[in-house]
């Protein structure tokens, strides 16, 4: 409904609202048009995955492994404000965030005068990629 330059009550604004409530805010599922659902995988075409390569839960290195939780335990308390940086700069933000005895011994395993652009490339050159 379309409202013109003159004004209305109070009761009449709010039927005109509610007329046009759900084209506003919308409704579950209300733009799934049928030519916007995915089509699934031809017969000669791999599967869909979210993971591509496999990686996930049950990969030896993946989420749910040792070695994946370690990774996401140290990661963890490293702030994002101190990359890139090096050895000194992580080790402040991790005492800031309160990080427990053995990830303060894998940032000190680390050398000295070298930048680190992520989390990762400080796990990888520490004595953490070998836990």
């Amino acid at each position: 409904m379309e409202r013109g330059n003159t004004k209305h009550g109070a009761l009449l604004d709010e039927r005109m609202a509610q007329e046009t409530r759900g084209n506003v805010r919308g409704t579950a599922g209300g733009r799934a048009e049928e030519w916007l659902t995915p089509e699934p995988a031809g017969e000669d075409q791999p599967e869909v995955t979210f993971a591509p390569g496999g990686y996930g839960r049950g990969v030896p290195a993946g989420v749910g492994s040792v070695k994946g939780e370690a990774f996401s335990r140290f990661g963890s308390y490293l702030g994002l404000s101190a990359f890139p940086g090096n050895r000194t700069a992580l080790e402040r933000s991790a005492r800031t965030l309160h990080a427990p005895d053995d990830v303060m011994r894998l940032l000190a395993a680390l050398p000295d005068g070298e930048t680190f652009e992520n989390a990762a490339q400080a796990w990888e050159t520490s004595e953490g990629r070998n836990a």
